[in-house]
């Protein structure tokens, strides 16, 4: 499309959040534009790229990369892109193309529990939401008719419903109807809440067990942000790729009134609107706000209480391996098919990370292969050690809760710039003792389970070496207070009465769910607010 030159609502990124708070908008009636770094995709493109790749475990490799639009790549080898300032280095996987990173995800649909939202008062520990549980019920169940989530009834107690799920939950494969069967005297094991048909949907399919829900669902099962957009561009709303946002600008009066956008002939273009959304990610928001930064606001906008950037959260994961007393064939069915719940919540979560522990059911047969050829077996020991292998063996992982601090923090670099002089995001990270109590007491389940399934041959991640699960928020935290938070109880910047943040980043504590739902949810909200739909907000 033409650069245009104004609008009424414009929004920065493309991704499933913004994408359906644009679409909520423009059927309201507003004019909106929504803007992309990166370029539009297509599904069976992606689906060609990953049966070609020889690295089907590298969820990133099947997508487009673009200097002028980066993102983190760490295979082969770490492209450089960010910038670790330590302790620990902290290496989330996002995408910059039109639909954002849920093209590559399993989209886990969890809501929090009403606990999560008051862990301050209910553990002494972390900090409360500035809303309940009950103020974003009825936006989680919005989010979930338009996503198309499926889930078992059974996950109510958890979290209290008042509709029930749109969908029941994925048929469960063999793996996971034997491990419940075996688990169920001591541990509950439940279907995934996901935001992927169980029945047809949407215009959709229905899941059929294709088992690469992640880096590509190959049928559209899967709801994904290219969904989201195509949704909001049938609603109305205009869609700008390839323009990199890098600069806000403002007036006097405590209004954005121009956002700054560099397209890929490396043109600066200016774009007026009444309204301004920041809809990327929660490191690319900051990023942005740091950015603007001028004579007024020298440390960036929305950074008068130095509290932009902080408070970086993840869900960090150690993992067992083994091999079951039994076939249970992993790779038919979704890739991560059932969970424990019942771990996501106690009287022990003042004193060590809450944490949901996840099955695996991706196919093993790729690196048993590889193992076994390491080992040197060839001919009929080869495939013998193939079929048992990848019959039994299967993989557990914990999802933990990490706690706010202040000292987790994007930054830009001082070192590092991209391909248009932009600086590139920097990362101060570590993990506390909250953690890695949470750690070995996530141990202990492991082994409890290991043995109901007559494990052998147990491995164990490595001691003190956690990988993450791209579950990046914080970084813009709601709250009541401006001294403490980025934004108030409904996503509007506290510095600028036309500036909305719709993201991960806006949660101030991150729990045990997979982030992307709770976010819609708070989008939806914002959006309501922005409409004037809720009481004493609105632009």
């Amino acid at each position: 499309m033409a650069n245009p030159v104004s609008t009424d609502v414009a929004v920065i990124g493309s991704g499933v959040v913004g994408a359906l708070v644009a679409r909520k908008l423009a059927l309201a009636g507003r004019d909106v534009l929504m803007l992309e770094a990166g370029p539009r995709i297509a599904r069976g493109e992606i689906v060609v790229n990953f049966r070609r790749s020889p690295r089907k475990g590298d969820f990133v490799a099947p997508y487009p990369y673009a200097e002028l639009a980066p993102f983190p790549i760490y295979q082969p080898e770490d492209n450089g892109y960010l910038d670790q300032l330590g302790p620990y280095p902290y290496k989330p996987e996002y995408l910059r193309v039109v639909g954002g990173t849920s093209w590559h995800w399993a989209a886990q649909a969890w809501r929090l529990l009403p606990s999560d939202f008051r862990l301050r008062t209910q553990y002494g520990v972390g900090r409360d939401w500035p809303i309940s549980y009950d103020d974003l019920e009825p936006y989680y169940y919005e989010a979930e008719v338009l996503w198309g989530v499926s889930g078992p009834q059974a996950m109510e107690k958890y979290s209290p419903r008042a509709q029930p799920f749109p969908m029941p939950g994925v048929a469960p494969s063999y793996l996971e109807q034997r491990i419940a069967e075996r688990l169920a005297p001591q541990f509950e094991v439940l279907t995934n809440t996901t935001g992927r048909n169980s029945l047809p949907y949407g215009g959709r399919p229905q899941c059929c067990g294709n088992n690469n829900c992640m880096p590509i669902c190959p049928i559209d099962a899967q709801y994904h942000g290219g969904i989201a957009v195509a949704d909001a561009e049938k609603a109305g709303v205009k869609l700008l790729a390839k323009a990199v946002v890098y600069k806000l600008e403002h007036d006097a009066r405590g209004r954005i009134t121009a956002l700054h956008y560099f397209d890929w002939d490396k043109v600066s273009h200016r774009l007026e609107a009444q309204v301004f959304i920041l809809a990327a990610n929660a490191i690319e928001i900051p990023r942005i706000l740091f950015l603007s930064a001028d004579d007024k606001f020298p440390n960036g906008l929305c950074n008068n209480n130095d509290q932009l950037g902080r408070h970086l959260m993840d869900h960090p994961s150690n993992s067992a391996t083994f091999y079951v007393d039994e076939p249970l064939w992993a790779g038919r069915g979704p890739m991560s098919p059932a969970s424990i719940q019942t771990l996501r919540d106690g009287p022990w979560r003042d004193r060590h990370a809450a944490f949901r522990i996840d099955f695996s059911n991706s196919s093993r047969v790729a690196s048993i292969t590889a193992a076994a050829i390491a080992e040197g077996l060839t001919g009929k020991a080869l495939d013998a050690a193939i079929r048992d292998r990848a019959a039994r063996e299967i993989s557990i992982k914990n999802v933990l809760e990490q706690l706010p601090d202040p000292n987790n923090r994007v930054t830009l670099s001082t070192r590092k710039k991209d391909a248009l002089g932009l600086p590139t995001p920097a990362f101060s990270y570590s993990f506390d003792d909250y953690v890695e109590r949470g750690m070995q007491a996530s141990l202990t389940q492991y082994e409890q389970i290991a043995r109901l399934l007559g494990a052998t041959d147990i491995r164990y991640s490595k001691p003190g070496v956690y990988g993450n699960n791209q579950h990046i928020t914080g970084t813009l935290a709601m709250g009541a207070d401006p001294q403490t938070s980025v934004t108030d109880p409904f996503g509007r910047a506290w510095d600028f009465e036309n500036l909305y943040m719709v993201s991960t980043g806006v949660m101030p504590t991150v729990a045990t769910a997979n982030s992307t739902l709770t976010a819609s949810a708070l989008g939806l909200r914002t959006a309501d607010a922005i409409l004037g739909r809720l009481k004493g907000v609105g632009a």
